[in-house]
């Protein structure tokens, strides 16, 4: 069988054990200790609830349109309740703080061509226009780790190939612009919605697990609190030289801060089921508002307790200016590292990129392609996935999903992002994920009730974030470690509801101690490790690989690779029965149970046994 055959074939199969608009089910005899009986098929998925059938040129496009904006566009505008104001609050902050970081770093790996304002901009109008007409108004966009290595790739490619930077990206961009129009119109999108909950699980916890270790100390790059630790962190520097200023009283005062916020937070997020306070409304305000309160309080605590401590504030421009300052009209060198006996600038770089200056190298709108087209799969892949975890049916979202159409607007805001040398943005999957939290429903014990699908949210936030530019000093009143409190929140929060970090604590419990649920009740525990430690290792891989400069680019690679080894290999490594109890969605579970268990159980009288999870063998 062919490739494009099997992952035809396996689209199918996906479409028919995940929709419920489907009155067929595809059955399959598999063998549960001995005996014979029926259950979904192995290749069970999570995918979206609706999945697309081949679609012809453009239809794909239309028909996210026609589900989401055409259909819910009216009401997720007017939805307007007491819950969007601290989801409001609460992800400004959980998207500035990222962008003006992400631009710092932007700025010291592009020899100062893209920076904080930039980056700021690039978000604002990213945002703005992806509320008003994206096909999910829950996904946030902003900057991402992988895209930033990808930009530092290709700077020292321009330098290497003596191309202006700024030139080589907004040519790259066009062709990934390019690219996804390309493939919104042949409905690439098909093969996103071959991923399951394997591929979306690796992938959540990478991100989750990269905004709590950057919050704590990355080991890859001074960034987190173990840095305020070390007297040589450059957030110490502008207070270095003052009598009575002490590194460790601000690195102490910087951990309580951060580590205080979260708690907080999650404190304040659990008093909804508590039996404090008068009523329940009293109780579920408090709650909406729990991170907004939190930021404020120990804000607040910073600057009146602690006021003599100084403690490391976001680091932004003074003025809405292009980052790169010119030290002649040419504009090729940067004042004042390349200019020291100037006093004051020539100017800044023009906002629009000249796509003619080429330095001579007449070849380069063609050879753009080719790093482009690396680009594109992860723009492509970083999109669909986020997409995909944010749709996972557990999350009760009733406004469909828009997998082309978002590839079609995301890509062509990459190209208008190139053509005015600000950053390219993607959907920020721990930030959409704080998003889609924030606005939902739950029981006590995590599972979602509902979801407020609302673009109102979406729209303040960046809005708020397009007008904070225009008053950039009042944004150095928030102390960095509350937004480390954040970024840990965010990032704990996000873990709640992965299986698979469930299943990783799972490997430090004794057997009979592990919570009850269909993979630990009906699977063995020797297959049950074995395939969290193929997600772990999948894991471990693409966290070194994102963290490495050098290889960064191969990133997206390892994502996609994801899906054929579940296809693929893991068919060949577990029973159908343990493949649909790990890796399928709640109903295709429940209905596997109840077409088993009463099998299960006969089996286990007639044999003795008693039940300690450990059900199903190959």
């Amino acid at each position: 069988m062919d490739f494009h055959h099997a992952l035809s074939n396996a689209s199918e199969c996906c479409s028919e054990t995940s929709t419920n608009r489907h009155d067929k089910q595809q059955t399959e005899t598999t063998i549960v200790n001995g005996e014979e009986n029926n259950c979904f098929n192995g290749r069970t998925t999570d995918t979206p609830e609706e999945t697309k059938p081949n679609l012809s040129w453009g239809r794909g496009i239309k028909a996210d349109w026609d589900r989401t904006v055409r259909t819910h566009w009216w009401k997720e505008m007017t939805n307007l309740e007491q819950k969007t104001i601290p989801v409001t609050i609460f992800m400004f902050f959980a998207a500035i703080a990222p962008a003006i970081t992400f631009g710092a770093i932007y700025e010291k790996t592009t020899g100062h061509y893209i920076g904080a304002v930039e980056m700021l901009l690039a978000t604002a109008w990213v945002g703005i226009v992806h509320s008003l007409i994206g096909g999910s108004a829950i996904m946030i966009n902003g900057g991402t780790g992988p895209v930033l290595a990808f930009s530092a790739v290709l700077y020292k490619l321009s330098i290497s190939m003596d191309v202006p930077f700024l030139t080589l990206s907004a040519w790259t961009g066009l062709w990934v612009m390019l690219f996804s129009v390309i493939a919104a119109f042949i409905n690439l999108s098909k093969y996103i919605l071959l991923a399951t909950r394997f591929t979306d699980e690796i992938f959540s916890m990478l991100i989750s697990v990269i905004f709590i270790i950057n919050a704590i100390g990355s080991p890859f790059s001074p960034i987190g609190l173990y840095y305020y630790f070390d007297s040589e962190h450059t957030s110490h520097d502008a207070n270095e030289n003052n009598d009575g200023y002490s590194f460790l009283s601000v690195a102490f005062l910087s951990l309580v801060l951060a580590v205080g916020t979260t708690s907080f937070a999650v404190f304040l997020k659990a008093i909804k089921f508590a039996r404090f306070f008068c009523n329940q409304w009293s109780r579920t305000t408090i709650s909406d508002f729990a991170v907004p309160i939190a930021i404020f309080s120990f804000t607040a605590i910073d600057h009146l307790v602690f006021s003599s401590a100084k403690t490391e504030t976001l680091n932004v421009p003074d003025t809405f200016a292009p980052t790169f300052a010119c030290c002649d009209a040419t504009c090729e060198t940067y004042w004042p590292n390349d200019c020291t006996d100037l006093a004051e600038p020539f100017g800044r770089r023009p906002w629009l990129v000249d796509l003619s200056d080429l330095n001579g190298h007449l070849y380069i709108p063609f050879f753009a392609a080719i790093p482009a087209f690396l680009a594109f799969i992860l723009v492509f892949l970083d999109n669909g996935i986020t997409l995909h975890c944010i749709s996972h049916p557990s999350h009760k979202l009733q406004h469909g999903d828009a997998y082309d159409l978002n590839t079609l607007i995301i890509g062509i805001m990459v190209g208008i992002n190139a053509m005015f040398g600000m950053p390219w943005l993607v959907a920020a999957t721990v930030r959409s994920l704080s998003h889609l939290h924030a606005l939902a429903e739950k029981t006590q014990d995590g599972k979602f009730i509902s979801v407020l699908e609302t673009r109102l949210s979406n729209l303040a936030v960046h809005s708020l974030i397009l007008g904070s530019i225009f008053c950039l000093p009042v944004l150095k009143l928030i102390p960095v470690p509350v937004l480390y409190g954040i970024f840990l929140y965010m990032g704990i929060t996000s873990l709640t509801n992965n299986q698979f970090w469930g299943r990783f604590t799972m490997l430090f419990m004794q057997p009979s101690k592990f919570p009850s649920a269909a993979y630990t009740d009906y699977v063995s525990t020797t297959s049950m490790h074995k395939y969290t430690g193929i997600q772990l290792f999948l894991f471990a891989s693409l966290y070194i690989i994102k963290s490495i400069k050098s290889i960064a680019i191969a990133f997206p690679i390892v994502i996609a690779l994801c899906i054929p080894i579940r296809i693929y290999l893991l068919p060949r490594l577990f029973t159908q029965a343990e493949l649909t109890l790990l890796d399928s969605g709640d109903e295709n579970i429940e209905k596997w149970i109840e077409e088993n268990v009463d099998n299960i159980d006969e089996e286990l009288v007639e044999q003795g046994a008693k039940k300690e999870g450990s059900i199903i063998s190959k």
